[in-house]
């Protein structure tokens, strides 16, 4: 009887990993803050808050859905899961948006890197100004350098930055990198010369193809990477569920 219990726990136990496996728990667990103050208190100003006012003509958006563009492009939106530096979600949906221009970009990118055996994995793309609002007022002063400025917004408010990796075709797993995603230390540097060569060469590698679309890295995130047109369009504070995408 007590070899059929170990049995049956055994079996409940490799269930469950493999459950946690498919709905991609096992990822690398996000770098992670204590909030300056407590994250629903933080979304219930920012929903009640305006972004900044901008002087200008902006093109009109033109948001689209990138796994609508090309199916292979892999998410792990951890802002719609526990697993991010706030330790909570911040964002209802597990979606990725672009400016039409800058999202056909990323699918050449994507296209040019499965000659290489790799594709791209994204953990944010547009992201409503509100949002960025609650990073700010969440995050310490010394690690507001990694995070945007809601009186200046975000290029990610605009709908032209994207946060990504790349993944092993072959085993579908995301690479490593020098560092984790959202990692608030400088083995986020673009240009940091620790961790492995392999590790380096691969974030090169993402780095390469992304420039060769006209996307430019930012020096604090190795991950995170600016369209060229990206002072064309308006901030904007539209969340998910409203696009009507």
């Amino acid at each position: 009887m007590a070899a059929v219990k170990s049995m049956m726990s055994w079996m409940r136990c490799s269930c469950c990993f493999l459950f946690l496996l498919q709905i991609g728990f096992a990822q690398e667990v996000s770098f992670h803050i204590t909030p300056l103050r407590p994250v629903e208190e933080l979304r219930a100003e920012a929903l009640t808050a305006q972004p900044p006012h901008e002087e200008g003509s902006f093109r009109k958006p033109d948001l689209v859905e990138l796994i609508k563009l090309d199916p292979t492009i892999k998410l792990d939106i951890r802002y719609a899961t526990t697993n991010n530096f706030l330790g909570t979600p911040v964002y209802t949906q597990a979606r990725a948006f672009l400016q039409r221009p800058a999202a056909e970009a990323l699918v050449r990118a994507n296209h040019e890197l499965k000659s290489r055996g790799y594709g791209l994995i994204i953990h944010d793309g547009y992201r409503p100004w509100y949002v960025t609002k609650i990073f700010w007022d969440a995050t310490p002063d010394d690690k507001k350098i990694f995070v945007a400025d809601p009186a200046k917004g975000s290029v990610h408010n605009r709908g032209c930055a994207v946060d990504l990796s790349l993944y092993d075709l072959a085993t579908g797993k995301e690479v490593k990198m020098p560092s984790g995603y959202d990692e608030m230390t400088e083995r986020a540097y673009a240009d940091y010369a620790g961790g492995t060569d392999a590790e380096r060469a691969l974030r090169e590698l993402l780095r390469h193809a992304m420039e060769a679309q006209g996307f430019a890295v930012i020096p604090k995130e190795w991950w995170h990477f600016d369209y060229k047109d990206w002072k064309l369009y308006p901030i904007q504070n539209v969340r998910f569920e409203d696009l009507g995408l």
